[in-house]
């Protein structure tokens, strides 16, 4: 077309010296002879067009790609490759950048396989909602009176792309679950299937192939009965399948969140991120659909969607938990009794913010109170025969546990307490008192009575009277009754010493006593 070398090189944005390298390739096979519109196709020129490879561009590990492609084609990674050419092959010098440059390629040049072809669903109204959360950075939580690490929950409808916000602090179950109800509540409707990530608050066990089922967690499983939703978790490492809610959660995460300063009140970004979807989110002219998603809720979906229950929802988490030797299960910093033969198994509880159910092989074994003064819940029941009485330690535990047994026996107790020295006599309470309740209330009055009378404050003793039954037997009085005044001017100096023993004898009655025997032997 009689167009210069110097123009055409500036037109087609390339150096002099490339452009004359392709005219003397094409002059060379005589194309360039003849009207402009005869000439050849573009697969016959760029067949002419010369293959030179700059010196830079030949790989330093080309000779390894022999080694490299199979390993490729079954997924292995490009340090992994390149750790293993290091650690086998002595004669291998290569860099870890040109192994990532010969993987790269290697992949550009395989074939495409059905399966990385991407098969767009198209969902009816009210079918499908899919759930993800998104890292936003730190909020402030009015709560502690700290700055903490937040997260966004989207929900999006597949169909309308209509969603619902919110920020929190954590993805635990009962958040989890808290913003699921948040969620139906906003649309006024249910959605008939939930496409959530494989987050432990959902799936306790992924599938990785469609012969493994996933294993649910059972408080989302109720939470989907309650609500009549089904449950269709992600395939692991396959985010393409949930699109819809990764692109919501990065239209957030870009849109609203990021001109906003860090360490806002969560309350106020919570406000805020609610008319945002109505008001921006709500109102854009969505990429794939062309229409506003608000629009189409309000016209298509809303009607669409499963009605709400007439009752509210009651979070309801499950866990599970080790019965403990010491007949106890925790869950929330609290710890329930469960009947002791059923210690070492595994139980489920089912907690509501009023009550915890404890089931142990798909049987109700216990239910206690969610909350409660002290951090242990027992039910004396749920103790073996014969032990539970020595949870009890205190002094007026046991005053109490007497009592119903006699006046004696109160006050039996309480003077082993009064006369107790540095020894607890808490072990000799616990096994007189549990020895009495065996018998009838007057023969335990009765026995305590004499021990008072004697001095007895051992467990044997109190077993001998009962055993003699000497509580039968009338008392007798003491041997030695108390001095006289006349006795004590007598003996000034012994009247002025310590008082004696209650059951203690003068020695000179004992002195007198042997003389008699003595006389009458003569």
């Amino acid at each position: 077309m009689g167009v210069g070398a110097r123009e055409v090189a500036r037109l087609l944005q390339m150096s002099p010296n490339t452009e004359r390298e392709y005219r003397e390739s094409f002059s060379r096979a005589g194309l360039l002879l003849g009207p402009a519109d005869a000439l050849p196709e573009v697969e016959a020129l760029r067949a002419l067009l010369p293959r030179k490879v700059p010196a830079q561009q030949t790989s330093s590990v080309a000779q390894w790609e022999s080694v490299v492609a199979p390993m490729v084609t079954r997924g292995v990674e490009a340090r992994a490759i390149y750790d293993h050419l290091k650690r086998e092959e002595q004669a291998f010098a290569g860099s870890y950048d040109a192994v990532k440059r010969l993987v790269r390629r290697l992949r550009q040049a395989a074939p495409i396989t059905s399966s990385d072809v991407t098969i767009r669903v198209e969902t009816e109204p009210g079918d499908v909602a899919q759930v993800d959360f998104g890292y936003v950075g730190h909020c402030f939580d009015p709560r502690t009176g700290t700055h903490r690490k937040a997260w966004v929950f989207v929900m999006v409808l597949g169909h309308s792309r209509h969603q619902f916000a919110r920020v929190v602090f954590d993805q635990r179950s009962e958040t989890w679950l808290a913003l699921h109800a948040a969620a139906f509540e906003s649309f006024g409707g249910v959605p008939a299937t939930i496409v959530p990530d494989n987050l432990k608050a959902a799936v306790v066990r992924c599938a990785f192939s469609a012969a493994e089922d996933p294993g649910l967690n059972r408080s989302y499983v109720e939470l989907a009965r309650f609500y009549g939703f089904k449950i269709d978790p992600t395939p692991p490492r396959d985010p393409e399948k949930k699109g819809k809610v990764e692109a919501g959660v990065k239209y957030v995460s870009g849109n609203f969140f990021a001109p906003r300063a860090e360490g806002e009140d969560v309350t106020i970004v919570n406000e805020a991120l609610a008319r945002w979807v109505a008001e921006t989110a709500g109102q854009r002219i969505h990429g794939t659909t062309g229409r506003r998603p608000l629009e189409v809720f309000e016209a298509e979906e809303r009607a669409a969607l499963r009605p709400l229950p007439e009752r509210p929802w009651v979070p309801t988490l499950w866990r599970k938990a080790k019965v403990h030797r010491d007949i106890h299960v925790a869950f929330d910093r609290r710890f329930y009794s469960v009947p002791w033969t059923h210690v070492g198994k595994d139980a489920w509880l089912r907690a509501t913010p009023e009550s915890v159910d404890i089931w142990v092989d798909d049987a109700r074994v216990a239910t206690h109170p969610r909350r409660g003064k002290t951090a242990f819940s027992t039910q004396e029941s749920h103790l073996p025969t014969g032990r539970a009485d020595f949870r009890l330690r205190s002094r007026g535990a046991w005053e109490a546990r007497a009592r119903p047994l006699g006046d004696e026996v109160l006050a039996w107790v309480s003077e082993v307490y009064d006369a107790a020295g540095a020894m607890s006599p808490l072990r000799l309470v616990q096994a007189v008192v549990t020895h009495l309740e065996k018998f009838p209330q007057e023969r335990a009055n009765a026995t305590c009575r004499r021990a008072r009378h004697f001095g007895i404050r051992t467990y044997r003793g109190i077993c001998d009277i009962l055993r003699k039954a000497l509580d039968l037997e009338p008392l007798q009085a003491p041997a030695v009754t108390a001095p006289t005044p006349a006795t004590v001017a007598a003996e000034p100096t012994q009247a002025m010493q310590a008082p004696r023993p209650r059951f203690a004898r003068d020695p000179r009655q004992m002195l007198a006593s042997k003389a008699e025997v003595a006389h009458v032997l003569h």
